[in-house]
């Protein structure tokens, strides 16, 4: 059973203390000059923590990552590489060396240095096949690599008289996912024995003469692959599933290879997602699970199997598990779950069962590693940036480790953020973040941002996000409204699936329910409302269009979903759609649901000016669900523009174009809200 601390908190001062003469506040341009932190890997002998920084140049539109090592004895920290090519995947191996990737010669080879940087070594030239990824057994005697492999046969080359032709063919679906178009290639898994500190001129292929991928993509890679305790087998998580199989289902399975004899059994059994396999240092093998088959925001519990039995460690806990990490120890397991508007970090004691709560802070975290007395995490807030820290795992206390951008922000006056709890429309409470300008003024009035955020199954945390920063919306003088409406995990499993097959709904009662709540403050001006949101949340943007009854003033799209048949149509993972649309358009059954639920079937009631962005290498969401609300903003003659990334995808990644989008998006919300 969990026993629960307490993580109520009816303001939570996230802000850094600053002077009451300053006027500096957060911009795009300085969101783009933090440094973002990442890992937190403790090396085998607990003193010392791997990490890396990203840096990025608004110039040169690019960014550019280096490897720091934090001394736990001497609580200080070294940056052990410095080169123009970006260090990646960085692990540590024995007597604490570190290898990593780089593509500093040859394209992506394998590296390795001492802890301080020294003794740099170039550990591989593979030539046949390019690196993606890798993982390497404990004793350092085989490395794994992930590496793509043909996979049919292109046009170019069935018609090699025609090289400058430049068409596609597919005969199957997932032709194209997220942000990629299919590359007639798989990415397999192959073992090198390292030989004199090199890989071998041979390699086996795990995956031999399968036409399937080893990890799970498009996001997953290393981190779905680990080495047994003893080295003897390699465990990997992947869906062998193609084409309309693939776009169709969430079963991945865990996979055993066994080095000695060169078998592969698969050791997991649950219909949905089972990934991130973790071993513990005696040989306990726990791994994430999902329980239903085309629900990618399942429950995820934490699995342990030992002595060949599985057991679900979380099956009574009512929360989904990001990540989590074994105890040096191994008598505990330490977590990650959205808890209540907060990403927390729990333990599991392995013998007794018991569950606690060990931070009850207003900050997400978002990495986990253990020393043999304290927990590494990364976290951040809504006004902070991601920095390391060490935390007690007795009673949560935190410190931090790192404060990379501490000098950036020490003369920035940042907004501070109110936790609300509201009654809904069914009786319900919910939790509101409310973020409020810098040198916030309750005598005045502001104008209001209702954030509508996507997923749909995404958590409103203390999330510091360089791509929707409502402390930077909040530092250009709006009070922002983020509502943890119906769908969103850390509120229950219930309150997590209300959002599924009734996409129009409650949800939107609660986004009403909200603005209507905040609107009878004194300091908001319900006259300067506005909506904004991406994904889900432009699919809400447009939904609202359509129902506000003239609350909103403006509204800002960013790749949502408008006309949920078309986007049926050419959308990839269809898992999702089924999932959470009920599937198909042209079944009999289906036709109430998407008439009710589709924003498109709601605009003769648009009557308010509306921006709407798009991403032309969006695959999940089309580009064509953006031109279809501009045009339909067009012909009804409202002030409307739309704006095209033609190579981002569902996210804004570049420096430049963030910095773009960010200017347009407040150049839009003043004409109409700052007036």
């Amino acid at each position: 059973m969990l026993r629960k601390k307490s993580i109520y908190f009816t303001l939570i001062l996230l802000s850094a203390c600053f002077s009451a003469f300053t006027q500096q506040k957060l911009t795009p341009e300085l969101l783009w000059k933090l440094k973002r932190i990442s890992g937190g890997q403790v090396s085998p002998d607990g003193q010392q923590v791997l990490f890396d920084v990203r840096i990025f140049d608004v110039a040169a539109n690019s960014g550019n990552t280096d490897l720091f090592v934090y001394d736990l004895q001497k609580n200080t920290y070294k940056q052990i590489t410095l080169t123009p090519f970006s260090e990646m995947e960085a692990q540590w191996g024995k007597n604490n060396t570190i290898w990593y990737l780089s593509t500093e010669k040859a394209g992506v080879q394998l590296w390795k240095s001492a802890a301080d940087g020294s003794s740099k070594q170039q550990m591989s030239a593979i030539k046949d096949h390019e690196i993606e990824g890798y993982k390497l057994s404990h004793n350092e005697k085989q490395v794994l690599f992930i590496c793509p492999v043909k996979s049919g046969q292109t046009l170019l080359e069935k018609y090699t008289d025609l090289p400058l032709a430049n068409a596609r063919e597919t005969d199957d679906l997932m032709y194209r996912h997220w942000n990629q178009w299919s590359d007639n290639q798989k990415r397999h898994l192959f073992l090198y024995d390292l030989q004199d500190g090199g890989p071998s001129a041979t390699a086996t292929d795990l995956l031999a003469g399968e036409d399937v991928n080893g990890i799970l993509p498009p996001f997953g890679g290393s981190d779905q692959l680990v080495f047994s305790p003893d080295d003897q087998q390699i465990i990997y998580s992947c869906k062998k599933k193609n084409g309309k199989a693939f776009a169709l289902s969430t079963n991945s399975e865990l996979y055993a290879y066994t080095i000695s004899t060169k078998q592969t059994a698969v050791i997991s059994s649950s219909p949905g997602y089972d990934a991130s396999p973790r071993y513990s240092a005696d040989g306990k093998l726990a791994w994430l699970s999902m329980a239903r088959d085309g629900f990618e925001a399942d429950k995820n519990d934490i699995i342990l199997r030992t002595a060949g039995k599985d057991k679900n460690l979380t099956a009574s806990l009512d929360v989904t598990v990001d990540e989590f990490c074994f105890s040096r120890d191994q008598k505990f397991i330490y977590f990650i779950a959205p808890f209540k508007g907060v990403k927390q970090i729990f333990s599991i004691h392995l013998s007794k069962g018991t569950i606690l709560q060990i931070t009850e802070s207003a900050f997400d975290h978002v990495s986990l590693d253990a020393t043999a007395d304290v927990l590494i995490a990364g976290r951040q807030s809504m006004t902070m940036p991601t920095e390391l820290y060490s935390i007690h795992p007795a009673n949560g206390k935190a410190k931090a480790l790192t404060q990379f951008n501490a000098d950036l922000l020490k003369n920035i006056a940042l907004p501070t953020v109110q936790e609300r709890w509201i009654e809904t429309t069914d009786n319900q409470k919910m939790l509101v973040w409310v973020v409020l300008p810098p040198n916030f003024d309750a005598g005045k009035k502001y104008p209001a941002l209702l954030y509508c955020q996507g997923g749909p199954q995404s958590m409103v945390s203390q999330s510091f996000s360089y791509r929707w920063n409502l402390a930077l919306m909040a530092s250009n003088n709006y009070i922002v409204i983020a509502p943890n409406r119906r769908g969103l995990p850390g509120f229950g499993q219930q309150w997590n699936d209300a959002i599924s097959k009734d996409w129009g709904g409650q949800a939107m009662k609660d986004y009403l329910t909200a603005v209507d709540n905040l609107s009878t403050e004194p300091y908001v001006d319900e006259k300067r409302l506005g909506a904004v949101g991406a994904s889900y949340g432009g699919y809400s943007v447009y939904y609202l269009a359509g129902i506000h009854e003239n609350r909103f003033k403006t509204f800002i799209a960013h790749c949502g979903l408008f006309n949920l048949e078309s986007w049926y149509g050419t959308t990839e993972e269809l898992f999702f759609a089924n999932w959470d649309n009920k599937g198909p358009y042209w079944l009999p059954e289906n036709e109430e649901y998407y008439a009710k639920n589709s924003p498109h079937n709601f605009v003769q009631n648009w009557n308010t000016p509306i921006l709407v962005i798009h991403g032309g290498m969006d695959f999940r969401v089309p580009e064509g669900e953006g031109m279809q609300a501009f045009q339909a903003a067009q012909l009804k003659g409202l002030r409307s523009k739309y704006l095209l990334f033609p190579k981002e995808g569902h996210w804004i990644s570049t420096p430049q174009n963030g910095i773009l989008w960010y200017r347009e998006f407040f150049a839009w919300l003043d004409t109409d809200l700052q007036q």
